[in-house]
């Protein structure tokens, strides 16, 4: 049977395009503020095959921003992500990985996916998931500059098998991370994974 959401998107993709998107595999790295809402949004674009890595656990911090409720707070992330992508979509593909990227688990990680999502709060998580996976031959999205409120407009920088979305200015370590900047350049990360697999 027909699932209601590919029955949908349908409309929007051809059948060339919906099966390049189902056959995709895409990793996020970090189901935060950013993992959490691109994930949501790859999936409801019709990816098939997801990879979640992160080592944290739902706090009530992160309800501002990131996909989950109440009832996940407590629970490990990638696997409360896991539940609500299966929900939108019961016949998608998804591994999940509780673990810290670090020097030593990132060799291991990296080969499941060709594309990947960074989506780290950290600058030097950030640097070194994506040095290691541009080294390594992947294409990666990764965004940085997304505080506060207002402030400077969003924008892209493709540089190769890298882009670069966000404001570039802004850091969440220094103006709170709030969920319109957040979920916008979650946006852009998603769209960017969209131009890699479609063209």
């Amino acid at each position: 049977m027909t699932h209601p959401l590919h029955e949908g998107l349908r409309r929007y993709f051809s059948p060339e395009q919906l099966n390049a998107l189902h056959a995709a595999k895409v990793g996020i790295a970090g189901a935060g503020g950013l993992g959490s809402n691109a994930a949501l949004m790859l999936v409801r674009s019709g990816v098939g095959h997801i990879t979640l890595v992160d080592d944290d656990v739902v706090d009530a911090s992160n309800l501002n921003r990131q996909q989950y409720w109440p009832r996940h707070v407590g629970r490990s992330k990638v696997e409360a992500l896991s539940e609500l992508l299966l929900e939108l979509n019961p016949q998608l593909s998804v591994e999940t990985h509780k673990l810290r990227i670090t020097v030593d688990t990132l060799p291991g990680i990296l080969p499941a996916c060709p594309i990947w999502v960074e989506a780290f709060d950290s600058p030097d998580d950030k640097s070194l998931f994506v040095e290691g996976a541009l080294l390594a031959g992947h294409k990666v999205a990764s965004a940085s500059g997304m505080g506060g409120y207002g402030g400077a407009p969003m924008s892209r920088r493709n540089l190769g098998n890298l882009i670069l979305v966000g404001d570039f200015t802004t850091d969440i370590l220094m103006s709170p991370p709030l969920a319109p900047r957040v979920t916008e350049a979650a946006a852009l990360l998603a769209d960017a994974v969209l131009e890699m697999l479609l063209g």
